[in-house]
């Protein structure tokens, strides 16, 4: 079996500049020449706060669009608790964005997918998406939203589980932060890598725990994360978007 690049970002906060963008560009170009390869974001891409939205849309989107990304996850920049400003602010995705962890109320319109299973290479690769909670159950404000979210660990352990048997590959695309990224490892086998956000971890190294590797970039788009999968090993490095 051939060896499988996998690009990652996090926590770009809309600062994906021409310079940067452009870099990220030539390196997605250079590898997609010599290996399959998977560009993935793992949540906040966007500047949005979130109370409120622009109506226009997030035209970041519109640029990771144009690079290639193959799929990112929701961070909390990218929710909203109504249902027009959750499609709003993802609608100018051109490419799946996966959260397993939200469910919709009172017959909203989810503009995610919980997961993505793709034929790569020699492979077959599975994503889960799993974001932070931001509204959920036990929180008055469900009364005014259209969505609630369910724990994450305990919905990627589940999907997990009945994902496995389908891949070769199974990846946790996740908006949860290093520390549940660590007790998603530890509560599951069934996960193969965990690519992180939302605690702006800068990981020099992949993290390994449990059966899987754990990696993230940091924050506003200084690296982009290069994850090399051969037959028999995972390895992580980092490279720079500055100069």
């Amino acid at each position: 079996m051939s060896g499988l690049v996998i690009l990652h970002t996090n926590d770009m906060h809309n600062r994906l500049r021409e310079e940067r963008a452009e870099r990220l560009r030539q390196i997605v170009e250079e590898e997609r020449a010599r290996y399959p390869c998977l560009l993935l974001d793992a949540g906040d891409a966007v500047g949005a706060g979130n109370v409120t939205f622009n109506p226009a849309g997030e035209p970041i989107l519109d640029l990771m669009s144009d690079i290639g990304y193959t799929a990112m996850t929701v961070g909390n920049r990218e929710f909203h608790l109504t249902e027009v400003g959750f499609h709003t602010k993802l609608n100018r995705a051109r490419f799946p964005v996966l959260c397993a962890n939200v469910r919709p109320r009172n017959g909203a319109r989810l503009p995610v997918q919980p997961y993505l299973l793709l034929e790569v290479g020699e492979r077959r690769v599975g994503i889960i998406g799993l974001t932070v909670p931001m509204i959920t159950e036990r929180m008055l404000s469900r009364h005014v939203s259209a969505y609630v979210f369910d724990d994450p660990v305990q919905r990627g352990c589940e999907l997990a589980e009945e994902l496995r048997p389908q891949v070769d590959l199974l990846i946790a695309l996740t908006h949860i932060g290093l520390k549940r990224d660590m007790e998603l490892a530890q509560a599951t086998d069934r996960i193969d890598l965990i690519i992180g956000g939302h605690s702006h971890t800068l990981l020099e190294e992949p993290l390994r725990e449990g059966n899987a590797v754990i990696v993230q970039t940091g924050a506003h788009a200084r690296y982009v994360g290069r994850v090399l999968v051969a037959p028999d090993s995972i390895e992580g490095s980092l490279l720079p978007l500055t100069v």
